[in-house]
Order: structure tokens, then C-alpha cells, then sequence
């Protein structure tokens, strides 16, 4: 029984799937701001959905009830969902949107997989954000893993080892490298002091960089702005704490003497000959060779 209901084959130009699930770790919800501001940014046609109550734990992930003046009304449950936007001024985009699934991973990516390579993708952009020991003073930093060096390269990489719990997003992004499909996983370093609230800047330079790999034009002017109005919110609550200053210029100056605030991460760390090893918060381990 196919888990992917099928609503429409659109006619695609080039297309690009992008990937934006929720459920893993989204500092400063910047990966979900970015899937949510591109869902608008150009028409879109819904083309998929998933099967939500073969793919979702509803005890984990519950629907929404909504309850008027003590009357049941709707009932919204989580769902993916596969959108087209074909008038974009350029290639064409595919977006997997909605809750990363619970259960059936194997059969869901295998079946994600199938349905793009019909779909003729021909690169896979996933989107996210991790909370990090950086300053909210400097420009937000990309990170990337791909399905090749090159195409990692574009964005920045740490030439490590680092083995984490996958995310299914993670692996929808190997499986496509597999598969023979470029596929790269964009992430924003969100300062680990505001990660729990929106930080609109790392999703404008998601979306940045998203346009600069597709060859289309995202106007980010609104998030770019958001992000200046909350760097200032967050600059006035750090004035008011002599402890909270001495944090950030302690983080300010440890950014300014990396050579990986140049965007030149595999150049500086590919000359280091140390090894190191690096709890991460998701109990992962970084090996630095």
C-alpha cells in the first residue's frame, strides 16, 4: 500500500526539492521560517500528500482540536505534504514540508525517492539550524553536508568524522547522494542563547543560500529586516546584564580569531593534524583529523 497519495503531476522545468521537515533541531525555528516564507513566496500546487496515521505517532504528535464557545469544530492532524511552484522565474521547486515521520522510514524515503526521480529532481536542498557558541553581533554562519566536496564546498564543512542520530531528513539527503542526485543539508549556526526564539536572520541566509544554488531569486528583504529588529531586542537585553556583555564579547572574539568565520572551514582544518573528540548535544561525536 503506497504511503504517498498523488493529487497532481505537475509539468516541472529542472526541478529542485527542497526539504524542510519538523521535529528535529530547528534553532531559533529558522529552518521551518524558511520552508514556511518559500511556501509563499510563488504559486504553489499541492502534488503529494503522505499517509499520516501509517507515518505519525498521534500519542507524540497529537492533532489539533479546535473548540468554539464549548462547540467541536475541526480537527487538524499533522501531514506532509509534497507542494510544486512552477512560476518561480527560473527552475522549478518541489517542497516536503510537515511533521519528519515516527514510524516506516525505510519504505517513506524509499517511496520519497521513487516519486522525485519520476518527478525528474535533479537536486536536493534540506534546510535547518542548530544552536551554537556564536555571537548575535556577526553575520549568521552556514554549514553543509552533501553528497560530494565540491558541492559541500559551496556552503562550508568541518572535514571530520561525526556520527549523530540521523534525522529522516538527513537520511532523505544520503539516500538521494545514493541515488546519484546531488544533495546537500544547509545549516544556520543560531547563538545558543536565543535558540529557543525566533531568529529570523539565519533564516534569511538559509534562503540566501538556497537562491544562490538554485539560480533563483527569494526576496528575503522582510526576514532580513525581522532579523535587525530582534538583533536589536536581543542587543538591549544583553546591555542590561554585565554578565551577559562579558558572554558575548568572549564569544565575539573567539569568532573573530576563527579562521572559520571566513566561510574557509575545510582550507584552515584541513592543516590541523590534532584530533579531538566533541560531545554534542545530540550525544554525537566530532573527530577532528
Amino acid at each position: 500500500m503506497p504511503l504517498a497519495a498523488i493529487h497532481n503531476w505537475p509539468s516541472l522545468d529542472h526541478p529542485a526539492l527542497v526539504l524542510g521537515l519538523e521535529g528535529w533541531v530547528d534553532a531559533g525555528l529558522a529552518g521551518s521560517q524558511a520552508v514556511n516564507t518559500l511556501v509563499g513566496a510563488f504559486p504553489r500546487e499541492l502534488v503529494a500528500t503522505f499517509d499520516s496515521d501509517a507515518l505519525i505517532d498521534h500519542r507524540s504528535r497529537r492533532p489539533v482540536l479546535r473548540i468554539s464557545h464549548g462547540i467541536y469544530g475541526q480537527v487538524t492532524w499533522p501531514e506532509l505534504r509534497l507542494y510544486a511552484q512552477t512560476e518561480t522565474g527560473g527552475r522549478s521547486l518541489l517542497i516536503l514540508a510537515g511533521p519528519e515521520p515516527d514510524l516506516r522510514w525505510h519504505e517513506w524515503s524509499a517511496e520519497v525517492l521513487a516519486l522525485a526521480q519520476r518527478l525528474g529532481v535533479e537536486l536536493v536542498v534540506g534546510l535547518g539550524a542548530f544552536p551554537a557558541p556564536v555571537p548575535h553581533t556577526r553575520p549568521v554562519r552556514l554549514t553543509a553536508a552533501a553528497s560530494s566536496e565540491p558541492l559541500a564546498g559551496r556552503i562550508g564543512f568541518v572535514p571530520a568524522t561525526l556520527d549523530v542520530p540521523a534525522s529522516a531528513q538527513a537520511v532523505l539527503e544520503a539516500s538521494f547522494g545514493q541515488a546519484g542526485v546531488p544533495s546537500v543539508g544547509v545549516y544556520a549556526r543560531v547563538p545558543h542563547y536565543v535558540a529557543a526564539s525566533p531568529y529570523p536572520e539565519a533564516s534569511a541566509a538559509l534562503l540566501d543560500k538556497l537562491a544562490e544554488l538554485t539560480g533563483l531569486h527569494i526576496d528575503t528583504s522582510l526576514l532580513h529586516e525581522a532579523g535587525r529588529v530582534t538583533r536589536e531586542r536581543i542587543q538591549g537585553l544583553i546591555e542590561a546584564s554585565a554578565e551577559h556583555q562579558e558572554m558575548v564579547r568572549k564569544l565575539e572574539a573567539q569568532h573573530d580569531s576563527d579562521p572559520t568565520s571566513a566561510g574557509d572551514e575545510r582550507k584552515c582544518c584541513s592543516r590541523r593534524r590534532a584530533r579531538a573528540v566533541l560531545s554534542t548535544r545530540w550525544g554525537g561525536r566530532l573527530e577532528l583529523s
